[in-house]
């Protein structure tokens, strides 16, 4: 009887999507508040594309207030961005760069050796740990980062940037979070780094807590996006680090195990991306181009187009449709089902003339993803959705991918291009997460420790064995006993018995 009611709840589902309940219907609720952070060169080159490529019936909409803020460790990549925020003087843009820099040594251990005082005002609920040390060792050389930033150094950066002295980073977010909290429209904030950038991933864990539940305290939808690296990308963008971030990302947005890393650590560690998590892979245009610099412009423009077209009504009908509900556009998505083990969405493009980056039996492998993913249904965007090459190519789509049900088309995306989001995978159906364990597993201690982030300051290495309870997760750094409530195998760590190479479909 339950699987026979589960099927028909299923198929209502499916029926309603394609029939497009998830759309915003009426100009009366599409215009939406768009806000977007960049961490990194990855994420500050998206602000950069976003307000160089933003219609004007975007930037002008007297009905929204938008707000930029582009935040790197090194000032070059954020030139861009400061020169479009001097151009555009609308009331109702807010753009700013702020560049963190690297202090000296000195500075910077005095910072993270009063790192609990911090965290002790931040959040009164905080365990003192007596066995804290900064994560960052006092014989590291800050002039050996170079232009490449490890996670954990990032991480300490950006926490005395945020928690000490003058505190830029702090005043900054409070300027950001209260143009958020100007706009009379539904607001939507999008933090978006690179998975492979040392800076971008080793500070949004943090900005991202501190900017969803500490700022808006959960009131706002927060979505992060994972700029995944290519293969024209550094060796450092590609190598285990990318197991930690996602591992990370992993235990804030899949309920259960965030549950049990609350548990330990309490309310400011619930997922701050309230509004859910996509990857944007950048291969199969790396694959066509073999261009490093075209590649990165491509997945910039596209992604700008997501945000920014029909005064941000396309990322919001995403959402919803990401979402499975036909609930009004003012509902928070935080009150919501919890994300499951399926909490990440895959979104991505092919051209429409079907020239360079096409949707055929490659693509699979291209995206990196495995196999024995199967999506329940798949949208596709298109600036001529009637054209028969859109007909063919979501077609095409539907023959990789194999969904329940037939792939739907709908008006959107960017010219000469079709844009497409594939929900509701989990980490073990992508490649980059296999590869990313496998070279995880095989380099020094010290060299793993630095390529955590988001539980460093508390004392624990997520993607380690606990050095407590045999089978968690979480070791303990500094002779501690702080842990994880989260299985260390199926949990974190995945065993799988085929090869982690992806087969061509």
């Amino acid at each position: 009887m339950s699987s026979d009611l589960d099927a028909k709840l299923q198929k209502r589902k499916l029926d309603a999507l394609k029939r497009g309940i998830h759309r915003v219907q009426g100009d009366a609720t599409t215009p939406l508040a768009i806000h977007i952070v960049g961490l990194g060169k990855a994420g500050c080159d998206v602000v950069a594309q976003v307000l160089r490529d933003a219609p004007n019936s975007f930037l002008t909409d007297e009905r929204a207030h938008h707000s930029a803020l582009a935040i790197d460790i090194d000032a070059t990549d954020l030139v861009v961005v400061r020169e479009l925020a001097e151009t555009l003087k609308f009331p109702n843009v807010h753009a700013e760069a702020v560049a963190i820099g690297v202090p000296s040594d000195e500075s910077l251990q005095d910072s993270l050796q009063r790192h609990r005082d911090f965290l002790k005002l931040e959040y009164p609920l905080y365990t003192w740990n007596p066995n804290y040390q900064p994560w960052i060792p006092s014989d590291l050389d800050l002039a050996r980062a170079g232009s490449h930033y490890e996670r954990a150094f990032a991480k300490a950066l950006y926490s005395q940037a945020y928690y000490d002295g003058e505190r830029p980073l702090a005043a900054a977010l409070r300027r950001f979070r209260q143009s958020v909290e100007s706009t009379n429209l539904d607001s939507v904030v999008c933090i978006v780094f690179g998975l492979g950038g040392g800076t971008g991933s080793g500070m949004a864990v943090d900005l991202a807590r501190h900017l969803s539940t500490v700022g808006f305290g959960h009131r706002a939808v927060v979505v992060g996006i994972g700029i995944a690296p290519c293969d024209g990308d550094e060796a450092q963008h590609r190598s285990g680090a990318l197991f930690p971030v996602i591992s990370e990302l992993d235990c804030m947005l899949d309920h259960s195990k965030n549950q049990g890393v609350a548990a330990a650590f309490g309310e400011l560690y619930r997922n701050p991306f309230t509004g859910g998590f996509i990857i944007v892979p950048q291969q199969p245009t790396w694959q066509a181009t073999q261009n490093l610099a075209a590649t990165h412009q491509r997945a910039d423009h596209e992604l700008a187009t997501l945000l920014t077209a029909n005064r941000g009504g396309q990322l919001w009908e995403t959402l919803r449709f990401l979402n499975w509900v036909a609930a009004p556009s003012t509902q928070h998505s935080a009150a919501r089902t919890p994300f499951g083990p399926q909490w990440l969405h895959l979104w991505s493009f092919v051209d429409s003339d079907a020239q360079s980056v096409v949707a055929g039996p490659s693509l699979l492998k291209q995206l990196g993803i495995r196999s024995s993913y199967r999506p329940e249904i798949i949208e596709l965007r298109a600036p001529n959705p009637s054209d028969d090459s859109v007909a063919k190519i979501a077609e095409g789509i539907d023959q990789i991918f194999k969904p329940e049900a037939s792939a739907i088309v709908t008006q959107g995306g960017a010219e000469g291009s079709v844009q497409f989001i594939l929900p509701r995978l989990s980490k073990s159906d992508l490649d980059l997460f296999f590869t990313a364990q496998s070279a995880y597993e095989t380099e020094p201690t010290a060299e793993k420790l630095m390529q955590h982030s988001w539980l460093l300051d508390l004392g624990v290495a997520l993607c380690e064995p606990s050095t407590r309870l045999q089978g968690m997760a979480g070791a303990s750094l500094w002779g501690g006993d702080n842990w994880v409530a989260v299985p260390y195998e199926g949990g974190i760590r995945i065993s799988v018995e085929e090869p982690f190479t992806q087969k061509v479909a």
